[in-house]
């Protein structure tokens, strides 16, 4: 490579199921630092709402990370952490840290009697610690119940027939026929980070688009969706909002409609909130070459994921900018490369093992390999 010594913003999401964003970026740095070892390489690990926002926001400003036992999705406890940030009162909570598809294993799936309320009580726990602001990163999710079970953790009552209070999940949305705000409730500002415009039901709504991924089976979709929409008509009746039809009101099983009703949350673009943490846009304008990627550059990494969010920052930027997957789907690399000046996969089908027993030296040494395309897209 050149004798310049470049800076290399190295700005990837996570490698899901094999690299965090910060192992990731580190993999790619050791990578380029192999070929070029005078180049700075500096490192923005990035997220985009879902899965390992708050990580890469608390240890972006330093934050001091707090954990709770809380109710998983199946109401077994689970310690589960967010970040509170320094000097700012504002508290990230990552929803998939309590209500996770994560922490329930494939064939203990049962959205049916899954909820939010881990998520409600880690919201508690962070107003308890004087949070003046909540961050509540959406995605990830293991069900399917609106943010009723949030609602209810926070104090809201969900009563049946018999003016009895139930803890809500969606097999018994239907029973609720009255929902009653907690009285002297005071909820700090509050903000999902979302970067999905699902509404709440229809062909594009919670159940459609993303029940089948948690287990909900086509025969019981219709019971799904008519819990959601009876919920809805009960929140636009008892407290007077109706945000059924707002984009990213069907993100993480609802829980994007219940931050809205039950918490008048405002939305924000999961991917502009960790930009706008980490510094982003200044890192891209003192970058000579930007790379970012993720575990599987696709078709889906088109629809604003976070590799293609940074490739449009770079280009806004006139920088170049490379795309790293742990692999590069052959049948999107068309569209991929307009996008992206480069791609690079760390392994193909036949070296996947590899990869997946390596991924750090799968992917620096991908990277690695490299060298002429970097200098060529670099002009």
């Amino acid at each position: 490579m050149s004798a310049a010594a470049p800076v290399v913003l190295i700005a990837c999401d996570k490698f899901k199921g094999t690299l965090t964003a910060a192992e990731a970026c580190e993999a790619v740095a050791a990578g380029v630092l192999a070929i070029w070892p005078e180049a700075r390489c500096v490192l923005r690990p990035m997220a985009d709402g879902g899965e390992g926002t708050s990580a890469v926001i608390c240890e972006a400003l330093g934050g001091e990370w707090h954990e709770a036992e809380v109710c998983g999705p199946l109401g077994e406890p689970v310690r589960a952490g967010f970040a509170l940030l320094p000097g700012t009162g504002t508290a990230v909570i990552e929803m998939s840290e309590a209500s996770g598809l994560k922490l329930v294993p494939v064939g203990q799936r049962n959205p049916w009697a899954s909820n939010t309320a881990g998520t409600g009580q880690l919201m508690r726990r962070a107003m308890a610690l004087g949070a003046q602001r909540l961050v509540v990163a959406i995605g990830g999710s293991a069900t399917n119940d609106g943010g009723s079970g949030m609602a209810w953790a926070l104090g809201y009552r969900f009563l049946n027939g018999d003016g009895e209070g139930v803890e809500p999940c969606p097999g018994n949305l239907r029973e609720v026929v009255r929902i009653v705000a907690p009285g002297g409730l005071e909820l700090p500002v509050v903000v999902a980070a979302c970067d999905v415009t699902n509404p709440l039901l229809g062909p594009e709504g919670a159940t459609a688009v993303y029940g089948p991924q948690k287990g909900v089976t086509g025969d019981l979709m219709a019971q799904y969706e008519a819990g959601l929409a009876h919920l809805a008509d009960l929140v636009e009746r008892d407290l007077g909002v109706d945000w059924r039809l707002a984009p990213g009101a069907g993100a993480a099983g609802g829980l994007g409609f219940g931050l809205m009703s039950f918490c008048g949350a405002e939305t924000r673009p999961g991917f502009d909130l960790v930009a706008e943490v980490t510094g982003l846009e200044e890192a891209v304008r003192e970058a000579d070459l930007v790379i970012t990627g993720e575990g599987c550059l696709d078709a889906q990494t088109m629809h604003g994921k976070g590799p293609v969010r940074v490739a449009e920052m770079a280009r806004r930027h006139g920088k170049p900018v490379a795309g790293v997957g742990g692999m590069v789907d052959g049948a999107a690399e068309a569209a991929l490369r307009t996008q992206f000046d480069a791609l690079v996969a760390a392994c193909t089908p036949e070296t996947l093992a590899y990869a997946l027993a390596q991924p750090s030296r799968a992917v620096s040494e991908a990277v690695a390999r490299q060298a002429g395309l970097f200098v060529a897209i670099m002009g």
